[in-house]
């Protein structure tokens, strides 16, 4: 760490740090909120979902791959019929609000991370 300097203003004492180094004090303050986050079991994705969400044409299909599911697993645990979830992830039908909630609640995603 450089040097710090102290000044007052106003009769307050303030320390002044090189903007580099404020920098990167904020950065390893935000790096451990998220990490914080991460032990108290919040679920991190690996880049390859990630990336593969971003190019997918069927964001559920690729939820229920990567929790391993099968269609008529994913429609059972929906409430609906293997047919239907069939239809909506191949954009045939689009699917009402509280089954698209009730997908993502089986995908223990958010139903923003299923509707873009």
């Amino acid at each position: 760490m450089g040097e710090l300097r102290k000044t007052v203003i106003d009769g307050e004492t303030y320390v002044l740090v090189p903007e580099d180094e404020y920098e990167d004090l904020m950065d390893s303050i935000a790096a451990e909120k998220i990490m914080a986050r991460i032990r108290a079991g919040e679920e991190t994705w690996p880049a390859e979902l990630v990336y593969e969400l971003w190019e997918t044409d069927s964001r559920i299909r690729t939820y229920r791959n990567y929790r391993k599911m099968s269609v008529s697993d994913l429609a059972a645990a929906a409430g609906i019929s293997q047919p239907y979830l069939s239809e909506i992830e191949s954009g045939k039908k689009t699917g009402s609000v509280d089954v698209l909630k009730r997908i993502a609640a089986a995908l223990k995603v958010d139903l923003d991370d299923i509707v873009v």
